[in-house]
């Protein structure tokens, strides 16, 4: 059966795969993203989804999208509050504290914004999926990355507690906690992390191999796998967990 799914900063990455692996299954497909091009690359190849340029930041923004997949479908079947920023990379007592909230404000606070819509179609649906994206960040500390872990730590906490708000009225709450995900974000991170501790991008890539047990990056569509499987009916008793998809992180970089 054909579900109704909505995915925040959808047009690329782990999101836009998210995308592409509901909409490939038949699943009516609403993303929102901050990159306009993006957006309308993303509209381009899945001319039938609901695409739009939104900052989930911004409550106003936010209302005007999650409106129009409202008025378009009457409510969603999953919800993935996916949208994430790396944010700055350094030593606390270097970090601009304006990048401290930016980082949380799109990670954490755009979040919120999403899984407060959900949570109230879905109470009123008496069913229903919400998949944060956290990440292995969220379950380890890292250092040099101060915001984007204490971001990651409070998706896990946002995610518990929804499980537990919402499971009376049938609606299930999971995290999802991807390791290091091949990409272009990642190489993004490589070269801040490489920046902030003094290494090569060859070191830090070669630590976040070989601190997996599995000694390999993943793929989005490893993470799109455990999205899908969740949403089927066999992820039907699996809520307040948080999934990683990460080859068994021993430990970080």
């Amino acid at each position: 059966m054909s579900q109704r799914i909505v995915i925040t900063g959808g047009a690329s990455g782990i999101g836009l795969t998210l995308a592409r692996r509901f909409a490939a299954r038949g699943d009516r497909v609403a993303l929102c993203d901050s990159d306009a091009a993006a957006v309308a690359a993303a509209q381009k190849a899945m001319p039938d989804a609901i695409a739009e340029t939104a900052d989930v930041t911004d409550p106003a923004a936010m209302d005007a999208f999650l409106g129009r997949v409202e008025a378009a479908w009457g409510g969603a079947d999953v919800v993935c509050a996916n949208a994430g920023t790396g944010g700055p990379a350094g030593r606390i007592e270097d970090l601009d504290h304006d990048a401290w909230r930016a980082c949380l404000d799109v990670n954490l606070t755009g979040a919120f914004l999403t899984c407060r819509w959900a949570a109230r179609v879905m109470r009123r649906q008496g069913a229903g999926l919400i998949l944060v994206t956290s990440s292995t960040s969220g379950l380890h500390g890292v250092p040099h990355r101060t915001p984007y872990v204490a971001a990651k730590w409070g998706l896990v906490g946002l995610t518990k507690t929804l499980a537990m708000e919402l499971g009376p009225a049938g609606v299930r709450v999971n995290a999802l906690a991807p390791g290091a995900v091949e990409g272009d974000r990642m190489d993004r991170v490589v070269a801040m992390e490489a920046a902030a501790s003094g290494r090569t991008e060859a070191e830090v890539r070669a630590q976040y191999v070989e601190g997996a047990s599995l000694r390999s990056w993943v793929t989005a569509d490893d993470v799109a796998d455990t999205a899908l499987f969740l949403a089927s009916p066999a992820g039907h008793r699996i809520s307040g967990q948080v999934m990683a998809v990460d080859g068994h992180t021993e430990r970080m970089v």
